[in-house]
């Protein structure tokens, strides 16, 4: 009996162990088939080995420097712009460890022992994701459903599955990496190298250890833990001590250290990321532009056919600018353009002008061009086009206060101001704005260097390089004397008299006869070519136009470059044409370049994501001058920046005692070889400088929206004084700057030149001869 009873006891105790590991086996089968149905996607779809491979995530196009710099990107939400580990500094990599995984290094995916412990103590001492986890929601699954237990018990399984592919898929460094580039910082601080440039103006490899610390404290939630002063300042420099506390507490850094860095303060330099601010705003525009008509080409096409996207297949986009003259650059229309702003609200006073700052007009005319204004601003195409509004409605919606930020100088320096303003108040108000266009350029290789299309992006979207034509005064005349020289094979010491000149009506094309005045109404005596052009003699420019004619002229504008249609009439030698500063620099280049045209080059190669090259620009250029011809036209504009008026440059020049404080960085005191030409229209609303250096052409424009407003006078409102000092606070950094290479030699001289251009020889050589060169028998030598 006994033994019967033994026997059942074992028996019952056998059948508890069989069904114990009945149990166990079907757990752990009922794990590994959890997870197999995972990685089928039966709780959510799972990527497969080709996503998993290479993860869609959006990328930033990246417009980059001639010499290496970031100047900016192109995005629509997803500011980011990926970097290798090996561009991580080491502290920046022990803080991520230090706080969310410190077994990093000891598991393949998953924390075994940080799991048992978040479910035995359910979460209140930590949770369990590794930084794999973490990169495995933020690239394939998205937000916690934190509504649905089922549903975030599910997607938790899902990490795993995916941190244990990841894990087999890249090495440890590679999921850091990924891990710093995938996460949103905020204010458009997609991934750790836009984050590290808008929060500290650095790359990721200059962060310290504290700035180290605050963005890796961020991702426990950037939105909470936001270090602008709006948001939760305090909050993230707490979050920060957290993180310096974990890396003390594993070893990372001292408890020293961590004390002392636990006291500072974050020190932000907050540098927002837009296409609005940054650096050649303008120039990114255009260059945006540019690329969409690229991308649109059916020739321009992904392997599969579909079109590229600037703002998310993470294309590097390798331009000519360079980012040192660039910054040069807006500083000089920084530095000169509130201080010329600040004479003009000066001379436009209500007590000066009661009309400013128009000049000229009266009210019914200023009503018609506001009027006329209102229909080509934004605010009627958006009302009238998007909204479908009746355009009374629209008018009156102009004569609504409304709440703004404006646009000013304060104290030499830009700022915004927020007030309450009808729109068309603000339209008036914006039209007393100066505007400058500037750009730069290599005559030799046609790359831009510099492209300034005005002051502020943001309140000033017109471009003024490329985009806005304006009257380019005496800047024209080289184009005459060019032309001149090669035809006639005139030289720059042939003299012919200052007195006036009519073209009679239909000598060429002209209706009416022309009589061109000299602007300081000196009609004496004789110059020779360099002095008249020096001092922008109208009436010798017109003797010259008379000799030759103005087709010519025209072949030749059009010949360097020149886009707009030009009347071939005899006034277009003082300048009548609308040109953009961009045709303007890019046809005196050729002057510099010993008679080549070069097209302008603003981009030189776009790479895919992973470096492969799909576009390579060719240069485009044409013979269009002789050598001789080019260099005896860069002979007689040098004489402008020698006794012209251009000679500021070198020396002081005026005699007004408050001239000097207007006219920025003056004097320049220049000594180098330099060739130019100033332009001023008639009525002072647009000022000109175009100047040359062997190695560098740049033209600079200065003038308000509306032609009408302009300065009073020629003393102010001349190109010498509005675009020239731009020109001169440009070069002189630019020379300061040893490493850009601009040059200050003397242009090179033809190895044949047969035009005389040292006046002593030639007055020698004419002495000899007894004969002159022009139809005018009475040319003094």
């Amino acid at each position: 009996m006994a033994t019967k009873k033994k026997t059942e006891s074992v028996n019952n105790f056998s059948k508890y162990i069989r069904w114990f590991w009945i149990l166990f086996g079907a757990g752990i089968l009922c794990f590994f088939l959890v997870f197999q149905l995972a990685a089928w996607g039966f709780f959510g779809e799972m990527p497969d080995h080709t996503q998993l491979e290479n993860p869609n995530t959006n990328l930033a196009g990246e417009i980059i420097s001639h010499d290496g710099e970031t100047l900016g990107k192109f995005y629509l939400s997803d500011n980011r712009t990926p970097v290798g580990y090996d561009e991580l500094p080491q502290h920046l990599v022990d803080a991520l460890i230090a706080t969310e995984d410190a077994r990093y290094h000891k598991h393949a995916g998953i924390d075994a022992r940080g799991t048992v412990r978040a479910f035995a103590y359910l979460g209140r001492k930590g949770g369990a994701s590794t930084i794999s986890q973490q990169l495995a929601r933020q690239l394939f699954i998205g937000v916690r459903d934190k509504e649905s237990t089922t549903s975030a018990i599910f997607q938790k399984i899902q990490e795993w599955v995916l941190a244990i592919r990841l894990e087999r898929q890249y090495t440890k460094e590679e999921i850091i990496a990924q891990y710093f580039n995938i996460y949103d910082f905020g204010n458009f601080g997609d991934g750790i190298r836009s984050a590290a440039s808008i929060y500290f103006d650095k790359k990721p490899m200059d962060l310290d250890i504290k700035e180290s610390a605050m963005l890796v404290g961020m991702f426990k939630n950037s939105s909470l833990y936001n270090p602008r002063e709006h948001r939760n300042p305090e909050g993230t420099k707490n979050r920060r001590n957290v993180v310096l506390a974990q890396m003390a507490k594993y070893g990372y850094i001292t408890q020293e250290v961590k004390d002392s860095l636990q006291q500072t303060e974050l020190d932000l330099k907050f540098t927002p990321q837009s296409h609005d601010v940054g650096t050649a705003t303008y120039f990114r525009a255009y260059l945006q532009e540019e690329l969409k008509k690229w991308v649109n080409d059916p020739k321009n096409t992904k392997p599969d056919g579909t079109k590229y996207s600037i703002y998310k297949d993470g294309l590097k986009f390798y331009t000519t600018i360079d980012s040192r003259m660039q910054k040069y650059a807006e500083e000089a229309v920084a530095q000169h353009m509130p201080r010329l702003q600040a004479e003009f609200f000066h001379q436009n006073t209500p007590q000066r002008n009661r009309t400013a700052p128009f000049l000229d007009l009266t009210r019914g005319a200023i009503d018609t061009l506001m009027r006329t204004s209102i229909k080509r601003s934004e605010r009627w195409r958006h009302m009238k086009y998007d909204l479908k509004k009746p355009e009374e409605e629209i008018y009156k919606s102009f004569e609504e206060p409304t709440e703004m930020s404006i646009f000013s100088w304060k104290e030499g320096k830009y700022a915004e101001i927020d007030t309450v303003m009808t729109p068309m108040d603000s339209m008036r108000y914006y039209k007393h704005f100066l505007r400058p266009g500037m750009m730069s350029m290599e005559p030799q290789t046609g790359h831009v260097r510099a492209w300034v299309g005005g002051m502020n992006y943001r309140h000033f979207k017109y471009d003024m390089v490329k985009q806005g034509k304006r009257q380019i005064g005496s800047t024209f005349k080289p184009f005459v004397y060019a032309a001149a020289i090669d035809q006639l094979r005139l030289s720059p010491c042939d003299t012919l008299p200052r007195s006036q000149i009519t073209i009679e009506a239909n000598k060429y094309g002209n209706p009416e006869p022309w009589t061109p005045r000299n602007d300081n109404g000196d009609y004496s005596g004789y110059l020779n070519l360099k002095q008249s052009l020096a001092n922008s003699v109208n009436t010798v420019t017109a003797r010259l136009m008379n000799d030759i004619g103005p087709q010519p002229v025209v072949d030749l504008a059009k010949s360097l470059g020149i886009e707009q249609d030009i009347l071939p009439v005899p006034s277009i030698a003082l300048g009548t044409p609308d040109l953009s500063v961009y045709e303007m620099v890019a046809a005196y280049s050729a002057f510099a370049n010993k008679g080549v045209y070069t097209k302008p080059v603003v981009l030189t190669r776009i790479e895919d994501k992973n470096g492969t090259v799909l576009f390579q620009f060719t240069p485009e250029t044409k013979d269009v001058l002789s050598e001789e011809v080019a260099y005896v036209t860069v002979n007689l504009m040098e004489g402008v920046t020698q006794g012209g008026s251009g000679t500021r440059l070198r020396h002081t020049y005026g005699t007004d005692p408050a001239y000097k404080e207007i006219i920025t960085g003056y004097p320049y005191e220049f000594d180098n070889p330099i060739a130019g030409k100033t332009g001023t229209t008639q009525n002072q609303s647009d000022g000109w400088f175009m100047g040359m250096v062997p190695n560098l052409v740049t033209g600079v424009w200065v003038g308000a929206e509306d032609r009408a407003a302009h300065f009073a006078s020629i003393n102010y409102g001349q190109g010498a004084a509005m675009a020239l000092p731009i020109w001169a606070l440009y070069m002189k950094s630019c020379y300061a700057d040893e490493t850009l290479n601009v040059s200050k030699e003397a242009f090179e001289k033809p190895e044949e030149l047969s035009i005389i251009i040292d006046c002593d020889e030639f007055k020698d050589n004419a002495k000899q001869s007894k004969k002159g060169k022009l139809d005018d028998p009475e040319i003094d030598f």
